[in-house]
């Protein structure tokens, strides 16, 4: 009894085959089939090879919303070398809500030859073209993002060479932490001190001869530091063609949180405006000698995520391209054949001979073929 009701269902499934099977007897094979089936093979695994290059790269993707972080620090990462000396320059920072922060919270001055040696050369010739081409090309941010690791390094190589000249200029480097308030770093004449109405240089003692404010920016950003990210202003070479020169830049921060598979930082992304004019009291140009960094925050925060795509839609995907090349060359070769039968194979067969015409008593005549040959009764 039971292996009947199996027999049964088993017969059942048989019914509900979607697929029925030919058996090869009855297959017939042809060369334009075997072309089609050539054809088909080849354009899928081309497009499964480039499916499978699809799947196996990654893209990012930006969300926007409301930075609602004011209550904490923003990191300021700076380095900087100036073409004077370290005790005739000071850098500080001053916000927008009065507030000072010293160059000695976190900033080192280091004596240092301005010229660069030609590995260094090289270093900033390098850095100052993908400069342009990011400019240029904007899609390249994305393949710096995900290139980005905490291991890898963009700053400026030591030098090379044993160099005898003494220094002549000034290194400025390391960080700070300031408000999330517009505020203004600036390196100037003379070092820096409080002063009960704001905020002053001790400029008086440095001989105007001596002022050179041709700077070179290794590196300059802010938040996190990611040492592979290119910031705009890295490898930015300015030089002062007069004593009384102010070089501005006005600089918009946007917090962005990057998460990739190698990395995820919080981290700022910025834009930049430069300016530089020669101060001349007398032509109305007024202002102070110097280097000046003007920054604001925006408002909106980035979230830069690194993603991949899934696993399962890369599988249906690969059906689609094969089953589709499949129904599609099978149509054509169908649809290729038929017209080819109906063009060549036609009057080979006979289907337009004419036929004899029966004549009737009435003088008209018969096309048509009569049904039967011989009658018998």
């Amino acid at each position: 009894m039971r292996r009947l009701n199996r027999k049964k269902t088993l017969n059942l499934v048989k019914e509900l085959d979607a697929f029925p099977k030919v058996p090869e007897s009855y297959v017939e094979t042809s060369a334009s089939g075997g072309t089609v089936s050539l054809i088909a093979f080849t354009t899928m695994a081309l497009l499964t090879i480039m499916e499978f290059s699809v799947y196996q790269d990654t893209w990012m993707k930006y969300e926007y919303e409301v930075d609602k972080d004011f209550s904490s620090k923003l990191r300021i990462n700076i380095d900087i070398t100036v073409a004077m000396k370290c005790q005739y320059v000071g850098a500080d920072v001053l916000d927008l809500a009065e507030t000072m922060v010293a160059s000695a919270d976190g900033l080192v001055y280091e004596p240092a030859v301005f010229d660069l040696s030609p590995q260094q050369k090289e270093w900033q010739r390098m850095l100052q073209l993908i400069q342009s081409r990011l400019q240029e090309e904007h899609s390249l941010q994305d393949v710096i993002f995900k290139s980005a690791f905490k291991s890898a390094s963009t700053a400026l190589p030591p030098r090379e060479d044993d160099s005898s000249q003494s220094p002549d200029a000034c290194r400025i480097h390391g960080h700070l932490y300031v408000n999330k308030v517009a505020g203004n770093f600036h390196i100037t004449v003379g070092k820096a001190i409080p002063h009960p109405r704001g905020h002053a240089h001790l400029a008086a003692l440095v001989n105007h001869e001596s002022y050179n404010f041709s700077h070179r920016i290794d590196h300059l950003s802010f938040g996190e530091l990611v040492p592979a990210i290119i910031n705009p202003l890295d490898g930015t070479e300015k030089i002062a063609i007069d004593h009384n020169q102010m070089f501005q830049y006005f600089i918009t921060v946007v917090p962005t949180k990057l998460h990739t598979y190698k990395i995820s930082a919080d981290t700022h992304q910025f834009s930049v405006t430069e300016r530089e004019r020669i101060i001349n009291h007398a032509a109305g140009s007024h202002g102070v000698s110097g280097i000046f960094m003007k920054y604001d925050l925006s408002s909106l925060m980035v979230t830069v995520t690194e993603e991949h795509m899934p696993f399962w839609q890369f599988f249906v995907r690969l059906c689609g391209i094969v089953g589709g090349i499949f129904s599609t060359t099978g149509m054509l070769h169908g649809i290729g054949k038929f017209i080819v039968e109906i063009i060549c194979c036609r009057f080979r067969l006979g289907s337009y001979k004419p036929v004899n015409s029966v004549p009737f008593e009435d003088g008209h005549t018969d096309n048509h073929l009569p049904l039967l040959e011989n009658n018998t009764h």
